[in-house]
Parts: C-alpha cells; sequence; structure tokens
C-alpha cells in the first residue's frame, strides 16, 4: 500500500469515533408511578400512544425507564432520585405525591406530571398558564366533578338521606375533597359520613362501617390507592349491597354501580403529547398546564339490581355506555 494511501486510511479510522459520538443519543424517559403496573397498563399505553402521534416510538426512537412504587410511596424519593443519577431527559410523574417527589430530587430535568389537585395550591408550578420553572403537565377535574357524583347517586337513590364518602387521608387533596363534597351534602340535605382508608386492607372495614351506618349510598374520592383497587372496591360494594360511585369507567365495569368522571387514559396521552414537544425543545416553563375536560357516565344495570335501585330514564339517556 503506497504511504498517501495509507495515511488517508489512518485519517478515516480516526474519524469514524468522532462520526459515531455525532449521532444524536436515544433520550430516556423516566416514567415514575406510585402504584403497580397492572391497573396502570392502560394508562402506559395511552401515553405510549401519544408518544407515537407527535413521532417517538419506544425502543425505536425512544427509551423509558419505568419506576414503580408497588404502593410503597416511602420509594418514592428513592426511585424519583435514582432517574435524577440516570440523567434522564424528561420525568413523568403520575400522581402529585409522585410530582412533589420528583420536583424535590431536580430543578434541571423536566417534570411532566398529571395529578387531580390543584398543582398550583399543591405547591408545582407557580401558575397554570405560566407554570415557571422545570415542571408542567394535565390536571383532571376531580375536584369540580366530586361533588356531581354525589348528585347523580342521589338521582339513582332519591329517598338517601345518608351518604357515606371515602377518603384516604393520606393524599394531599383529602381535607379540600371532603371539605367541598360536605358543602355539596348540605345543598341536598344529605347527611355525610367520612370514611377513610389508606391502605388496602382498611377497605373491608370501610365497607363494615358503611353497613353498621346504614348508608344510602358510597363515594369513592379519586386517589391512587382507590384506582388500583378498583376491583375490590367493587366487588365490595356490591357484597355489601351499597350502591357506590367512582371517577372512572373500569370502575363500573368491575361491578360497581356507576362511575362518573374523566376518561381513565386520555391524560396520559395527553403527557405524553408533552413529553414530546419537550424532547422537542419546548420549555416546561412555557408550557400551560392543560386541564382535562371530557367527562364520561358509566351503569351497571347488572349491579344495580343486585344492589336494589332502579336508574331513571333520563340518566340511561345521558350514559356514555351501559353494562349489562
Amino acid at each position: 500500500m503506497k504511504r498517501r494511501e495509507f495515511i488517508a486510511l489512518l485519517g478515516g479510522a480516526a474519524a469514524w469515533p468522532i462520526a459515531a459520538r455525532a449521532q444524536p443519543a436515544t433520550p430516556v424517559i423516566g416514567f415514575l408511578i406510585a402504584a403497580s403496573p397492572g391497573p396502570y397498563a392502560g394508562r402506559v399505553l395511552a401515553f405510549q400512544q401519544g408518544l407515537s402521534e407527535a413521532g417517538y416510538v419506544e425502543g425505536r426512537n425512544v427509551a423509558v425507564e419505568y419506576r414503580w412504587t408497588y404502593e410503597q410511596n416511602d420509594q418514592l424519593p428513592v426511585l424519583a432520585n435514582d432517574l435524577t443519577r440516570q440523567k434522564v431527559n424528561v420525568i413523568v410523574a403520575g400522581g402529585t405525591r409522585t410530582a412533589l417527589a420528583a420536583k424535590a430530587a431536580t430543578s434541571t430535568i423536566p417534570i411532566v406530571f398529571y395529578t387531580v389537585t390543584n398543582p398550583v395550591e399543591a405547591g408545582l408550578v407557580a401558575a397554570l398558564n405560566q407554570p415557571g420553572g422545570n415542571l408542567t403537565g394535565v390536571t383532571s377535574l376531580g375536584a369540580e366533578v366530586g361533588p356531581k357524583r354525589l348528585e347523580l347517586l342521589r338521582e339513582v337513590v332519591p329517598k338517601a338521606t345518608k351518604i357515606a364518602l371515602l377518603v384516604n387521608p393520606t393524599f394531599p387533596n383529602a381535607e379540600s375533597q371532603s371539605r367541598d363534597m360536605q358543602a355539596a351534602a348540605r345543598v341536598l340535605a344529605l347527611q355525610l359520613h367520612v370514611l377513610h382508608a389508606s391502605t388496602q386492607h382498611e377497605m373491608d372495614k370501610v365497607f363494615a362501617s358503611a353497613e353498621t351506618l346504614g348508608v344510602d349510598g358510597l363515594v369513592i374520592t379519586t386517589d391512587p390507592l382507590f384506582t388500583g383497587r378498583m376491583q375490590q372496591l367493587a366487588t365490595l360494594s356490591l357484597r355489601r349491597a351499597v350502591p357506590t360511585i367512582f371517577q372512572y369507567r373500569e370502575f363500573a365495569y368491575a361491578g360497581g354501580l356507576m362511575s362518573y368522571g374523566e376518561s381513565f387514559t386520555e391524560p396520559y396521552r395527553q403527557l405524553g403529547l408533552y413529553t414530546a414537544r419537550i424532547l422537542k425543545g419546548d420549555k416546561p416553563a412555557n408550557l400551560p398546564v392543560q386541564q382535562s375536560t371530557k367527562v364520561e357516565l358509566f351503569l351497571n344495570l347488572k349491579t344495580a339490581k343486585a344492589v336494589g335501585v332502579t336508574f331513571p330514564i333520563t340518566l340511561l339517556g345521558r350514559a356514555d355506555e351501559i353494562f349489562e
């Protein structure tokens, strides 16, 4: 080989690592949830759908590091710090408690959250339109539609005088949830009994207490613990013959009497879209916090018969889906 050709070959070889380093690295998303994977499978798919709509496909041009607490909320700071140490490009935080843990772990990595609480009151952002800092996300209509669930339950049980409210006292929004529902109960001339459960093992006691109190129905507040135990809650409400309402379709599908609230999955599709925008260069501080606006009503006719109630025709006509 001639000397000139040999030098040219060496020059090309020396350039290879530089060219390789010039290739953009695959972005990594940290997905942090204070729950177990099973109940959240639909939301993960919705999140992936949102990413895909914006051009990102997991395993192809983006990677996702999933972190689950399996209901061990004391692990949130540990998992949030783990994602921070890995220097992920974005952290997706499902829930207020999770978002606060992520915020405490980093002030530089963008965080996209979903919360059922007011994110300004929770200390996540400075304002909905101009979040500031490194957080933005999606918030639900949980507080606004909570009293509506009480009204709907009253429609189904028109002679009701006493209603129970299931609250997780460790949830950041628990106090305001109880306060708002007490105000709604007074308007409807209902006596409201607030019952507490902060673990899955306490739920049996809650339904036993509801039976002892002789309540005419039960409203379940929106909380990650209850969301992850919808099947258990539906089974208990059916076993105790307590007319019960919760937020998500899956509750009515699992045997609960009825559900009313925003979609179980749509907010996570929106999280995927917002995460993609940040990966493309948008700053969380400039992305307004979105609010879910679509609400749905689902009724279970079989359960209604089992617990001894009848859905009014007007309610049947408003339902998005009826399970028989």
